[in-house]
């Protein structure tokens, strides 16, 4: 198994990846979430960018997981200590390859991507209905810091 920074050679297996996320985002919130298509500048916005990566998980010459990864600095708040985090805005390994600790080798990954460029800790989201990235991420050493709370307005 290899990790690796992506490149634009591997942009169509990312949009397979992407789907399933998608897919979930709508399974799990369809209030917020569609299917979409994530064009060739998404991509070369991401590959061109100097505090975002995706790294990919690669066995056998093909793509089977990722980790879209973005290094930020916490919001300039009198309260809060000036901090840097790395960011895992996505994270996906194909559905027939998990739990075989690609998932786990991405994280310890998108960490040294942390380490190397300054940060702090790490951070995500994960949907609460989704039992087995909760799994995934505790189990990765992640702990529940903080709930987003929404109230949808009546229209």
């Amino acid at each position: 198994m290899l990790i690796r920074k992506a490149t634009m050679d591997d942009i169509e297996a990312l949009r397979v990846l992407y789907l399933e996320l998608e897919q979930d985002g709508v399974k799990y919130q369809p209030e917020h979430f569609v299917i979409g298509h994530r064009d060739d500048e998404f991509f070369e916005k991401i590959f061109d960018s100097e505090n975002q990566d995706i790294l990919v998980a690669e066995t056998e010459s093909k793509v089977v997981g990722f980790s879209h990864v973005m290094i930020l600095k916490q919001k300039n708040v009198t309260c809060l200590k000036p901090q840097t985090v790395v960011y895992i805005q996505d994270l996906d390994v194909i559905t027939e390859m998990r739990s075989q600790g690609i998932g786990s080798l991405l994280m310890k990954t998108s960490k040294e991507y942390g380490l190397t460029h300054g940060a702090d800790f790490i951070r995500t989201q994960v949907f609460p209905q989704n039992a087995d990235g909760l799994r995934f991420y505790e189990k990765n050493g992640f702990c529940e810091m903080m709930k987003t709370l929404e109230c949808q307005f009546d229209k």
